[in-house]
């Protein structure tokens, strides 16, 4: 199934909606969604993309990422929808839950 790119209003009241549960760190950056998460050291930061990975490959929607050390650098966006989508906030959501 395609997914649809949301417009730049529905991005903006999404976003709004994952930063208020979120703590405000997501920003819409260069037509994806961003983020940077911190994690007390190195084994943190790769058990959070481990248990990233395995919701990502569930949903079939997988994030552009970048790890070093103790930070992971991540950009959603939906390639076939050519820009930002409802699964890009899904996997979001997904991610502060498991970085809590």
């Amino acid at each position: 199934m395609a997914r649809q790119k949301l417009t730049d209003s529905e991005i903006q009241s999404r976003l709004s909606s994952l930063n208020e549960s979120a703590g405000g760190e997501w920003t819409f950056q260069g037509g994806k969604l961003h983020r940077t998460f911190q994690f007390k050291d190195f084994v943190g930061a790769f058990g959070f993309m481990s248990q990233v990975a395995l919701v990502a490959e569930r949903m079939n929607h997988h994030p552009e990422w970048f790890n070093v050390y103790r930070t992971v650098t991540v950009d959603l966006t939906t390639h076939d929808a050519d820009g930002v989508s409802e699964s890009d906030f899904e996997l979001a959501a997904a991610m502060e839950t498991l970085a809590r």
